[in-house]
């Protein structure tokens, strides 16, 4: 992915976001739930297999701990496997897949059904030979509050059914960003759903990477698709976090950007003003529970709201 710095630019959003619908809040429950030190808690497990690159068996490793996660919770799995040349040879990728049936074991088989959205993060750790690097928060942190998300969802059926989890394999360049370098899962992802009926694609889709350190500051940018930046800051607002939530002044590359291009309306949240991005650094130390908790929490409502956006209740903060 490339980084622009953090600017503040909500107060030029302030007659924008004084347009939207004011909105008590649709179906705000499970955000109250959402558990920061739960979430590290993941993020801690993830660390601890070490060095996650793509084609290694420590990624293969981590596939299966997080199918164990997630299957645990109702989710059903399904692998997308693929090949693709890279500047080191040919390699395997996996992205995972991740529905939940809601209860309804008959009908439509679960994968022929069409979804709402779609919750998204990379989990593979970008490629060093020079030292170990374990990605804390890069992408561990993002993983660990899609996991939390996942098992409150799971207590909802009705809406984890609207919903797909995908973790992209091959977020990280093997050597360099470029056209054909990095973002290998989301670009076979997207391709496979350039081919699916338009009845089936999802409406939208919500990335999460890099959102777990000190100080944590989201900065979504700006070809974001503004509905969805509409739904980002209204929940933040709602939930008194909105000094944690702007708009960076350009565009960045990363697992959004495919599905965009293949009509799917995502958005990234994401702080790449991280020091420690993709340094020895990047470790478990750097996560801060109140951080997790406090995107965790914004996700959660936010994706609450595009799950039922017809059910209205009062914001718990």
């Amino acid at each position: 992915m490339n980084f622009l710095p953090w600017t503040t630019p909500r107060a030029v959003w302030i007659s924008f976001l004084a347009g939207l619908a004011s909105c008590s809040g649709d179906h705000p429950t499970l955000h109250v739930e959402f558990s920061g030190p739960n979430a590290h808690r993941h993020v801690a497990d993830i660390v601890a297999m070490g060095p996650r690159p793509a084609g290694s068996p420590t990624l293969d490793a981590s596939r299966r701990w997080l199918d164990d996660k997630l299957t645990t919770w109702g989710w059903q799995a399904q692998r997308q496997i693929f090949q693709e040349e890279t500047p080191r040879g040919k390699l395997e990728f996996v992205n995972l897949r991740y529905r939940h049936d809601g209860g309804n074991a008959e009908g439509v088989p679960l994968w022929e059904r069409p979804v709402s959205g779609l919750l998204l993060s990379h989990y593979d750790t970008k490629t060093v030979d020079d030292y170990p690097f374990v990605g804390a928060n890069d992408p561990g942190s993002s993983l660990g509050v899609v996991l939390e998300m996942a098992r409150l969802l799971a207590n909802k059926p009705d809406l984890a059914a609207k919903l797909e989890i995908v973790l992209f394999d091959g977020e990280e360049a093997l050597v360099k960003f470029d056209a054909a370098d990095g973002l290998y899962g989301s670009r076979y992802y997207a391709s496979v759903l350039r081919r699916w009926d338009p009845p089936l694609r999802p409406r939208w889709g919500v990335l999460l990477d890099l959102i777990g350190h000190r100080g944590v500051r989201v900065s979504i940018p700006q070809d974001t698709p503004s509905a969805l930046a509409k739904k980002l800051f209204q929940a933040s607002d709602d939930l008194g976090y909105n000094d944690h939530f702007g708009f960076h002044p350009g565009s960045l590359i990363d697992d959004h950007v495919p599905l965009i291009a293949a009509g799917v309306p995502t958005i990234d949240l994401i702080d790449m003003n991280y020091p420690q991005w993709h340094t020895r650094e990047d470790t478990l130390e750097r996560i801060d529970p109140l951080s997790l908790n406090m995107v965790g929490r914004t996700a959660t409502l936010m994706v609450e709201r595009l799950l039922a956006p017809e059910k209205v209740d009062s914001v718990k903060p």
